[in-house]
């Protein structure tokens, strides 16, 4: 991977990070902010692809078509589950655990589905990044897993883990071979999600606004950072990068989340939680680093 693209992926990380720590604090608003930031990412994205659109043509075809309905479904399905996730655990159990799981079974279809070939450092890398993740989420207990709110929160992280594997294997398909430009299939993914989201909006109009009350600030952040972030990991692979190390780059996010949970929220990060940071920068090192 290129100086450039590792750049994009960790640019990326930090703005996930930053994302993913708004919508914890709307995670009570359940589907009606799921929808309201997919209006507008919509709306703040327009402008640029109707510009890239009016210049290139999208390639239209049942392939291109059954991609964007297919990524617009599981981004949406990933969305409401780390949505359910934040309602019933703690973020600090439900992200990791999340990014954790969506970086092993992305690389995994990866290397079964588009072909990627493994290396032992890649490989080494993975499993630095995932136990770091666990080490992050636990301060060094991992025992911790075991209890009941912490199951549930490994549920839904797994689910959710699952979810993200799932779109990117299919947005990298997306982006790296069918040839559909990083902007324009995560806008057409949007639309395809508010499109499902629209019907269950006007049916339930009057609990949807009371839902939103205190969140428009919220909405307006995370739909203008989290098409930001992933458009930049797009961006990435269609310049070259290869998924199974994308993938689990991104997760430098766990390790900027709990370096901004000691600076700016003042939380204790124990001996366990500095080696799961060192454990995932050595990963990202050894995923970044040429064979």
């Amino acid at each position: 991977m290129s100086f450039l693209t590792f750049s994009m992926v960790v640019l990326a990380a930090l703005i996930h990070a930053t994302w993913n720590l708004l919508a914890k604090r709307a995670a009570h608003a359940g589907p009606a902010f799921v929808a309201a930031t997919n209006v507008v990412s919509c709306m703040v994205y327009l402008p640029w692809v109707a510009w890239l659109l009016a210049r290139n043509t999208l390639p239209w075809s049942g392939p291109v078509v059954a991609c964007i309905v297919a990524s617009g479904l599981l981004h949406l399905a990933y969305s409401l589950c780390l949505q359910k996730g934040y309602r019933v655990a703690d973020l600090s159990v439900v992200y990791p655990v999340a990014r954790g799981t969506g970086p092993l079974l992305s690389s995994i279809g990866a290397f079964v589905l588009l072909g990627e070939t493994p290396t032992g450092r890649g490989l080494l890398g993975l499993a630095a990044i995932v136990l770091g993740i666990g080490l992050i989420a636990t301060q060094g207990r991992l025992a911790m897993f075991r209890q009941a709110r912490a199951l549930q929160g490994v549920r839904w992280g797994g689910a959710t883990g699952a979810l993200i594997a799932g779109y990117t294997v299919v947005d990298a398909y997306g982006v790296k071979t069918l040839g559909i430009q990083a902007v324009i299939l995560d806008w057409c993914s949007n639309m395809v999600r508010l499109c499902v989201l629209l019907p269950w909006m006007l049916r339930n109009r009057a609990n949807a606004v009371a839902a939103m009350r205190g969140h428009w600030g919220l909405a307006l952040a995370v739909g203008a950072l989290s098409p930001l972030s992933y458009i930049l990991v797009l961006e990435a692979l269609e310049l070259g990068a290869p998924l199974s190390v994308v993938a689990p780059t991104r997760e430098m996010s766990m390790m900027v989340g709990a370096l901004l949970g000691m600076v700016v929220l003042k939380e204790r990060v124990g001996p366990g939680r500095a080696l799961g940071c060192a454990l995932l920068a050595l990963g990202v090192v050894l995923l970044g680093t040429p064979a």
